[in-house]
């Protein structure tokens, strides 16, 4: 009589293995942005501060088509702790080579970006126990052009990730 193997141990443990591996995230999410990225729609993240001791990276994450048609990506970043007080910044990011292709990581038309925010220049400390928000909205503008982009395409999520630095 011969034995048939089952795979059903094996898939399991794979998932296992590769949903786990990415121990220093702290926090991780995405928010889906239906057809275009309006100018006025901020995606918020609120997350409770994991350590006041510790050094962190904090870092925007992007997923974006072909459609995005943009060699760059301004951004205004607001920073919201427990307390009241607001960092708010208007960032640059670079999303495709000069040639157009486009940056980031990933084999089909959808690229995955991991955009540094806080913690490359210097360490990231949590200054104050609670809870954290971020607002994150484009500020997108064609060149020449006073009013900014209405309707941003080509980005398809918009995500905020906290990892522990590395000591």
């Amino acid at each position: 009589m011969q034995k048939r193997i089952s795979w059903l141990p094996f898939a399991f443990f794979s998932f296992m293995l590769m949903t786990s591996c990415d121990s220093k995230a702290v926090y991780d999410q995405y928010k889906p942005v239906p057809n275009k990225w309006h100018k006025d729609s901020v995606a918020s993240f609120n997350f409770m501060a994991p350590d006041t001791t510790d050094n962190y990276n904090l870092y925007i994450n992007l997923r974006n088509t072909n459609a995005y048609k943009y060699s760059n990506l301004f951004l205004i970043v607001e920073l919201n702790y427990p307390n009241g007080k607001a960092i708010k910044d208007t960032l640059e990011y670079k999303m495709a080579e000069p040639n157009g292709e486009l940056l980031g990581s990933g084999f089909t038309d959808i690229k995955e970006n991991k955009l540094w925010y806080r913690g490359y220049k210097s360490a990231f400390k949590f200054s104050e126990e609670g809870d954290y928000k971020v607002d994150i909205q484009h500020a997108m503008r064609k060149n020449g052009d006073v009013y900014g982009v209405e309707n941003l395409e080509g980005i398809t999520e918009i995500g905020f990730r906290v990892e522990q630095a590395q000591k």
